[in-house]
């Protein structure tokens, strides 16, 4: 049958986001389900249903999944044991030196994922040019095999030293495994990383291991239940470092899906800045659970090679998204100074805020911006949920007594702590790293970011805030827009003036077949199929080094590689030094290029401007504690519309809150672009 529609859906701790394309109208329907966290597969299921996707229907399906990310923030992943080099049995208890320890006394390294019972040594030893010091012992390979079936381990992570170079022994060890401990989630520090430093690719693979069966089985679940309903399309997951890959791939490198939801919504804002022309963005993607802030430069997304997840590293590439606990379901409470608190503890999808009506009774922000006036019972969240402002306010009431305030007071409170974590989410990516708040406008996402935005946007003097079509549910969208990549890399070592064009191309030969290869397999031919080249470069006797385009087409790309290491080192680290360059590491990405699908234009207005459909009570503070906002219906406005402040715009996903002196204006694709205006009142 002629398969044409494209899912994509994200899971996050509250709700699950869906966006249905039907690329021959180029319609697109966004909403949300409620996310099934004792059994995952269903809320997917379901959000095919909320948008009436046939699944036999669909060509592509794209999807992402916080279970890793969740799994490894409770510590319920796997039994998982370590098997390195022996001799070298502490790499990953010991990890690296951490200089915060020296000037911050509330730090406390985060507890490993595993003990030192769970670490194992086997008899080999590569040295850093791939030649063998001691052969593989496959009798002490076979003993220790054994006694990870005797103990129980549901996972091993092998990473032995300088595999990178030669991962002979490693797949030697994984044949000894799979002949004695049958069943054991095997992850192999090579496939993951063919990189130098032994702490950071051992990380990798224990994290990789850690999540494996537990995200393994929920795919393969998945993918037979929709099977079952006969899917017949490409079934893709999104990446941390902004692309996707299939899912069976990603069934073999959980790892890579670690921060897979929240990277879907950097992925839509990078697309969306190139449709609207604002090629520097901060984005806020605050859901019910938490809030992730990334930039946009240039129209780019920014990348890191090495991300983290509490200090234990990740050798991959990875969007660089700061993450904290402020959502809308975000817990209020107390210190033990009685002072007031909001999150990161959340209501999660059950029993949710107060004002879902579900059984919940701590006081969240969602029931202090339904006490505000922000959020009402006149407007069904996603068509189907009504918030009931009696259960806010009881659920606020016990703390505001404690406090001495009123519970609009107390509302505010709430609100003005969030705001203020959001704030410093921003200042994090922004003036931390030497960038200006000022400089860039601010992209609004997930169901709860249009409520804070215009009020953070005004605390940090950036002039702009842009929420775009479909905010409650933009990570979804985003995730039509990934394209499949696969990630390679070499360490090699060598001063930049033995960069020949004759080893560079010896050193990305064998990374290029791997990736057309791979490519291959999943369908995308030459014409769908792009290999980008970097390399990462460092001043000689360095630790850290920058990440380069290889400049492609030169007789002599040397001259352009100092010129432009010279230009990002400055950008970064603040300084040049006239010292002599290295290359430390060779990479190589292959994508797979996937339609990306385009926002439809909305038509513009050829009467007058849009009326209101209401008015909603808001307490903006003790002298103004029941202003008039006026009650817009988003999809009713059209292009070029104005909506001037006070106004509550309220969509099928979400709501945008702007004040008094702002200005709305609804670009050509549904676009809302709000200009901040001046005033006296304290909003944040």
């Amino acid at each position: 049958m002629d398969r044409t529609t494209r899912v994509a859906v994200d899971v996050g701790g509250t709700f699950t986001d869906v966006v249905r394309l039907d690329p021959t109208s180029g319609e697109l329907v966004f909403d949300k389900v409620p996310t099934t966290p004792e059994a995952p597969t269903t809320g997917v299921l379901a959000a095919f249903d909320k948008v009436d996707a046939k699944i036999n229907d669909v060509v592509m399906f794209t999807h992402g999944t916080t279970l890793g990310l969740n799994a490894l923030l409770t510590r319920t992943g796997a039994r998982t044991a370590v098997i390195g080099t022996r001799g070298f049995r502490d790499v990953y208890l010991l990890g690296r030196t951490d200089r915060r320890v020296n000037y911050d006394i509330t730090y406390r390294k985060p507890a490993a994922l595993l003990e030192r019972y769970d670490t194992f040594e086997v008899t080999e030893r590569s040295r850093f040019d791939g030649s063998v010091h001691t052969p593989f012992d496959v009798e002490d390979a076979t003993r220790v095999a054994k006694e990870v079936a005797e103990r129980g381990y549901q996972a091993v992570a092998v990473a032995f030293l300088h595999a990178y170079a030669n991962p002979e022994h490693e797949q030697r060890m994984r044949q000894v495994l799979e002949e004695h401990a049958p069943g054991v989630a095997v992850t192999l520090s090579h496939e993951l990383s063919r990189e130098y430093r032994e702490y950071e690719r051992t990380s990798t693979a224990v994290l990789d291991a850690y999540i494996k069966p537990l995200v393994s089985t929920y795919l393969e679940t998945l993918e037979e239940r929709l099977e079952g309903q006969d899917f017949g399309g490409k079934f893709l997951m999104t990446r941390s470092g902004g692309g996707a890959m299939t899912a069976r791939a990603a069934r073999q490198q959980p790892v890579s899906l670690v921060l897979s939801g929240p990277a879907g919504g950097v992925i839509g804002a990078v697309a969306f800045s190139e449709l609207v022309g604002e090629p520097n963005l901060i984005t806020i993607d605050m859901g019910g659970t938490s809030l992730d802030a990334s930039l946009v430069l240039d129209h780019e997304p920014v990348l890191y090679q090495g991300a983290e997840f509490e200090a234990m590293p990740i050798n991959m590439p990875s969007l660089y998204i700061h993450t904290i606990g402020a959502g809308g379901g975000s817990i209020a409470w107390l210190d033990g100074a009685g002072a007031l608190q909001v999150g990161p503890q959340s209501a999660g999808a059950a029993p949710g805020p107060a004002s879902y009506g579900r059984g919940g009774t701590q006081p969240t922000f969602t029931d202090a911006a339904v006490v505000l006036g922000y959020l009402g019972s006149d407007t069904a969240l996603g068509g189907t949920l009504t918030l009931d402002a009696s259960l806010a306010e009881q659920a606020l009431a016990p703390m505001a007594e404690a406090l001495g305030l009123s519970i609009p007071a107390l509302a505010r409170g709430i609100v003005q702590i969030s705001n203020t974590k959001i704030m410093g989410a921003v200042r994090a990516i922004t003036v931390d790293l030497g960038r200006d708040p000022k400089d860039f406008a601010l992209l609004s996402l997930g169901g709860a970011g249009g409520l804070v935005a215009v009020e953070v946007a005004r605390e940090l003097d950036i002039p702009t805030v842009i929420v775009p079509p479909g905010q409650g549910a933009f990570c979804a969208f985003g995730m039509l827009m990934a394209d499949v990549q696969h990630d390679f890399a070499r360490t090699n070592v060598m001063p930049l003036t033995e960069l020949t064009p004759e080893v560079t191309s010896r050193a990305y030969a064998d990374m290029e077949e791997q990736a057309r290869e791979r490519l291959a397999e999943e369908g995308f031919g030459p014409e769908a199929s792009r290999l980008v080249r970097t390399l990462d470069v460092r001043y000689a006797g360095q630790e850290h080094s920058v990440t380069l385009p290889f400049p492609e087409g030169l007789d002599d790309p040397l001259p352009t590689i100092e010129a432009t290491f010279a230009e990002v080192h400055e950008r970064q680290y603040g300084h040049v030094m006239p010292d002599p360059l290295e290359v430390t590491t060779l990479r190589l990405q292959g994508i797979g290029q996937v339609d990306k699908p385009r926002l439809p234009e909305l038509p513009r207005r050829t009467d007058g401007q849009p009326a209101p459909v209401g008015t909603r009570t808001v307490y903006v503070n003790d002298r103004d504690p029941k202003a008039q906002y006026a009650l817009y219906i988003r999809e009713q406005l059209l292009t070029g519309d104005v909506v001037a402040g006070p106004a509550v715009v309220a969509e099928h996903t979400a709501t945008s809150v702007i004040h008094a002196g702002d200005r709305l204006e609804v670009g050509a694709h549904g676009e809302l672009v709000i200009h901040l205006g001046k005033t006296e009142e304290n909003h944040s």
